[in-house]
């Protein structure tokens, strides 16, 4: 039988709709879920878990720490304490001793200067050492006229070198009770050693490479030392009446 134009169109459209049907979806938003990788992969597990692990001890160990330093006792300071700590720190009374003392130093320089008299030094050099804090006023230890050519007088020598000549005795005193001025002697407890008793005695290097056997050396580092610890040998003789050491 012959098809008609009729018969061939449906033909078409059946055959089209059966290809429509027949054909496999696309991957896509409207997809086969089924076709997509999965992103939870066990290298992913694992970094998740060492984070969240890091993480929870990181948090325990804030905790605990603040819950012992809620526990640990206060300590309240007292202004006096509190200065101790720094000794640089500000001293209002201290501070208005100074002012008030500059001010009266420039007035008596304007009234000097008025009379045409001689304008005082501001220093005086005392004969007594001043008490206070508890401290009695005490003398300034005499010092001795060493031999010429012993370790004292090079010691004597070269502390007037320095504008040290009215310390003399301090510093005698010092060495004496530290090392007998002996360049050889050493601290049999601590190992200190020579005439300053340099801790460790390798120290006076800084004053010279024959610092274990010249006593010039080891008093040029002792000097030194004192002026830049303890401004002075009396300073530094203070210091060790007061502590046992300098």
């Amino acid at each position: 039988m012959r098809s008609t134009p009729h018969h061939r169109a449906s033909s078409l459209a059946v055959s089209s709709g059966q290809q429509l049907k027949d054909r496999p979806r696309a991957s896509g938003r409207g997809g086969d879920e089924r076709s997509r990788p999965s992103r939870l992969t066990a290298k992913r597990v694992v970094i998740v878990a060492v984070s969240l692990a890091v993480l929870a001890g990181g948090t325990s160990y804030v905790v605990r720490t603040s819950i012992e330093h809620s526990k640990a006792p206060k300590q309240v300071l007292d202004p006096d304490s509190f200065l101790a700590l720094d000794p640089n720190a500000p001293d209002p009374e201290t501070d208005i001793l100074k002012e008030n003392a500059v001010q009266a130093w420039r007035k008596d320089r304007l009234e000097r200067a008025r009379d045409r008299k001689k304008v005082l030094d501001p220093v005086e050099i005392v004969q007594k050492a001043p008490g206070g804090g508890g401290f009695s006023p005490a003398d300034f230890p005499p010092g001795s006229t060493p031999d010429p050519g012993s370790n004292k007088a090079i010691g004597k020598q070269m502390a007037e070198a320095r504008g040290w000549g009215g310390e003399w005795g301090c510093l005698e005193k010092l060495w004496d009770k530290e090392s007998h001025w002996n360049e050889r002697a050493m601290n049999r407890y601590s190992g200190a050693y020579g005439i300053p008793q340099a801790l460790p005695g390798s120290k006076m290097a800084s004053a010279g490479a024959d610092w274990q056997t010249n006593p010039a050396t080891q008093i040029k580092w002792g000097l030194n030392y004192i002026a830049g610890r303890y401004k002075s040998p009396c300073g530094a003789w203070a210091h060790s009446q007061a502590t046992g050491w300098y």
